[in-house]
């Protein structure tokens, strides 16, 4: 579907480089201290329903369970605000977006405050609204269709990149979409992880909601129209 935006091709291509980033941001959060679990990456946790079952395997079930389900609601959330504001997209996207980076301040706000816990069964309510932020973004990316950049999800991304190489006697088209996708969201879990270990999840989280604002500020900015669809 096309989308008429106030931005140009570039930003919208930038903005979801760095929505990718906030993605491995955030997901080396959860992984790394919530007990193994991904917030962003719903593929992982579907898996890990599965792994779950050995009981010495280290993954928590309902922690799996409950962050599909949190993103579930996200994504509904998404879809309902796409449905109502889609015709007027600034309005859309920042209230998308508004409504994302709300959430991740809200939680880094409470973790750090230590209303909200990062690790054990407390930590099951920080997961859900986590979740629900990336369900939302997840909807809302989705519906901008820009190729190749989904913001979440890789594996068709490298796919793409060895299927339709040279190598593989395909045209080579758009390996630069593929591979900055690829690269953003390795990005993205390395300053998390490394972020880790001097700070504390708060502040990754924050600075995922702070990434959320400038993609938010790129998409909405003024520049041209373009239409999202258009190849």
């Amino acid at each position: 579907m096309a989308v008429d935006l106030p931005t140009s091709r570039r930003r919208l291509v930038a903005a979801m480089l760095v929505l990718t980033v906030a993605t491995g941001l955030i997901d080396a959060v959860s992984y790394l201290r919530m007990g193994h679990v991904f917030v962003a990456n719903m593929t992982g946790n579907v898996v890990f329903l599965g792994f779950a079952l050995q009981p010495d395997s280290g993954l928590s079930l309902l922690a799996s369970a409950v962050a599909i389900g949190g993103f579930l609601c996200g994504a509904v959330g998404g879809g309902r605000i796409a449905a109502r504001l889609a015709g007027r997209s600034p309005t859309w996207l920042r209230t998308a977006f508004a409504v994302q980076a709300a959430l991740l301040v809200v939680v880094a706000a409470l973790g750090g405050l230590g209303v909200l816990a990062y690790a054990g069964h407390g930590a099951l309510v920080t997961i859900a609204v986590l979740a629900a932020g990336f369900g939302l973004q997840n909807a809302t990316v989705r519906r901008l269709a820009v190729p190749d950049l989904t913001t979440t999800v890789l594996t068709l991304g490298l796919t793409g990149l060895a299927a339709d190489s040279r190598l593989a006697g395909g045209p080579g088209a758009r390996p630069h979409r593929r591979l900055g996708s690829v690269l953003a969201m390795l990005a993205g879990a390395a300053a998390g992880t490394l972020l880790l270990l001097v700070a504390t999840p708060t502040v990754v989280i924050a600075s995922a909601a702070a990434l959320v604002i400038i993609a938010t500020t790129l998409l909405t900015v003024t520049s041209r129209v373009v239409q999202a669809g258009k190849r």
